[in-house]
């Protein structure tokens, strides 16, 4: 990627790690399904305005939306609602070998021998990480977190052609339009009292679900989705996803008192490492890939 793209990929991981982490004290007001729906809702009611309805894409949109954002969400924030934010920020990072593997298959986008090694040395660390204290007993937690992110990664594969035909900001409204209501829908009839929910929600907690809809989500994925644009995933899958821990683990233990555990530091460390090699891979000249 060039400087610009490279810059403007890094404020991704800034807003999307802090989100993150933040999102989990509103699960005391809303269930992670309702919150998500809340952040899309917000989202796209400030965004669809400025951009025309994209009715030859609208098909190609939804079935994105149902998988990148609908499914995914779904997973994730329920993963993260069992789990420490702490871990789950560094679980996340498994979107990039999963990210290199769909690019793969469905774009033809071939990742090097180097690549493949650190998706090996990823999934290490993952298996280290888990064998946390912090994180015994709660495996179902960790599976929703790690197979959101594969789904995240299989949304993103989906959505990069789409990036080409359309706005980013467009792309983010409109993907937001169709997951909004479908996720507050799903959270009515796997929690039930949504009103209740929404009535009784505290102000910070309002205030978290404002953050995430309007101000992570169109920022966050407005620069995505552009970056996205001119660049190979296997490129822009880490740059976004290597800043989430620095910001989510600082997040995570001044603002939500956590304490990591020693595993989650090394296996952590060893997922970020596999990252490294997935995104400084070379061509046969000893040039890095642009």
């Amino acid at each position: 990627m060039n400087i610009k793209d490279t810059l403007i990929a890094a404020l991704v991981p800034i807003f999307l790690g802090f989100g993150f982490v933040v999102a989990k004290p509103a699960f005391e007001s809303f269930p992670p399904i309702l919150l998500m729906g809340i952040r899309f809702m917000f989202a796209a009611s400030i965004l669809i305005w400025w951009f025309p309805i994209p009715k030859s894409y609208l098909k190609k949109i939804f079935i994105a939306s149902l998988i990148a954002n609908t499914l995914q969400y779904s997973i994730t924030y329920t993963g993260l609602n069992l789990i420490d934010a702490s871990a789950a920020v560094l679980l996340v990072q498994t979107e990039v070998p999963f990210g290199v593997l769909f690019a793969y298959f469905m774009l033809k986008e071939k990742p090097t021998i180097r690549a493949l090694a650190g998706i090996s040395v990823a999934f290490i660390g993952v298996y280290i990480l888990t064998g946390s204290p912090n994180l015994d007993g709660k495996f179902i937690g960790i599976a929703l977190t790690i197979l959101g992110s594969a789904i995240w990664a299989l949304g993103q594969v989906i959505v990069k052609p789409l990036s080409k035909e359309i706005n980013p900001l467009a792309l983010v409204a409109w993907l937001a339009a169709f997951s909004g209501p479908i996720l507050i829908g799903i959270s009515a009839l796997i929690d039930g009292n949504t009103i209740n929910y929404l009535t009784e929600a505290s102000l910070n907690h309002w205030i978290i679900a404002f953050y995430i809809g309007f101000i992570m989500q169109p920022i966050s994925y407005g620069c995505f989705y552009y970056v996205l644009k001119n660049n190979p995933l296997y490129k822009v899958l880490p740059v976004v996803t290597m800043g989430i821990p620095p910001t989510g683990l600082l997040a995570a233990i001044f603002l939500l008192g956590e304490k990591p555990t020693p595993e989650l530091f090394i296996g952590g460390g060893i997922i970020i490492i596999g990252v490294i090699m997935i995104v400084f891979t070379k061509t046969k000249k000893g040039k890095e890939k642009e």
